[in-house]
């Protein structure tokens, strides 16, 4: 597809810094949503570098990969949305295992769960057997979206300022981009400063966590609300680490299970051209050898 817009492409042409070499990382697992590719918001461009610079045994899409609602109100679709496309489907043809667990943006694909489209694996959910034997719940989370929003009204409402704020973030990034600085989300940073957002975020980990009791599962990962999050929490006298790995939109985030079957919260940095971690759970032989690492800096 090519863009009907010009101008629209010129504002998101690939960094020229990002074709620096880089050391690759290695991972057993990789969880990546809300990339939404088809939306001028989306970092297409950090996401290839990182998945151009890493290695992995699973790759898992978990929803929100391709923005359809977006490309409906206009076709948006530069070279860097096309390249990541093609970047996952290189990594499905040589051994990597890819699965798709679509989202509400992308939800035309959810009918054709548990099915296969070169060497991509669709499912509504799926359960991840770590190195370590925890078994990890993968889902998207706009499922959890009646639970979480007080009225369809609030619901509109809420998107139209998020769209509001990401038209705030593209303008501050073009010009922090033009004065040597690196990104940086005002999107984020405004969102965790507003009570109503704070306590919508408060209720979807909640309704996650209570479904995730119910699955009898270690972890869950899941995606959709943009706010990444590496924690733990006790459900009926069970611990349960909850996993969110935010976005390609504002944060650039990630979670991954390392060679030795930790779980990382990653964070693509523009000036490292590297994923840097941001919190990390330690899995030990043992069901209750779970030991968190303080969060070094805030995620925005």
């Amino acid at each position: 597809m090519n863009s009907h817009s010009n101008k629209s492409n010129q504002q998101r042409q690939p960094l020229s810094h990002l074709t620096t070499s880089g050391k690759i990382q290695h991972f057993h697992a990789l969880w990546v949503s809300d990339v939404h590719l088809g939306s001028i918001d989306c970092k297409a461009e950090f996401l290839l570098h990182f998945l151009n610079h890493s290695q992995c045994q699973y790759l898992y899409l978990v929803g929100d990969i391709i923005d359809i609602w977006a490309l409906k109100k206009r076709v948006f679709w530069p070279e860097s949305h096309n390249n990541v496309i093609q970047k996952i489907l290189e990594l499905a043809s040589n051994g990597t295992q890819v699965i798709y667990i679509p989202g509400n943006h992308d939800e035309a694909f959810k009918s054709y769960a548990d099915s296969h489209f070169r060497g991509i694996t669709l499912a509504k959910q799926y359960v991840h057997q770590s190195i370590n034997g925890k078994r990890f719940l993968i889902l998207h989370g706009d499922q959890f979206d009646a639970q979480v929003c007080v009225s369809r009204i609030y619901a509109k409402l809420g998107d139209h300022l998020y769209d509001v704020l990401l038209w705030s973030n593209r303008q501050l990034h073009s010009v922090r981009s033009r004065l040597g600085y690196p990104y940086w989300s005002l999107a984020s940073y405004i969102k965790l400063r507003v009570n109503k957002a704070q306590q919508a975020i408060n209720q979807y980990r909640d309704a996650v966590l209570r479904y995730c009791a119910k699955q009898q599962v270690d972890m869950v990962i899941c995606g959709h609300i943009h706010q990444p999050e590496l924690s733990q929490h006790t459900i009926n006298n069970r611990t349960i680490t909850y996993a969110n790995d935010g976005d390609w939109v504002e944060n650039c985030t990630l979670i991954a299970e390392t060679l030795t079957g930790n779980v990382e919260l990653l964070k693509w940095d523009e000036q490292t051209l590297q994923a840097k971690v941001v919190n990390t759970i330690y899995f030990g032989a043992s069901q209750t050898e779970l030991i968190i690492t303080p969060q070094p800096q805030h995620v925005a």
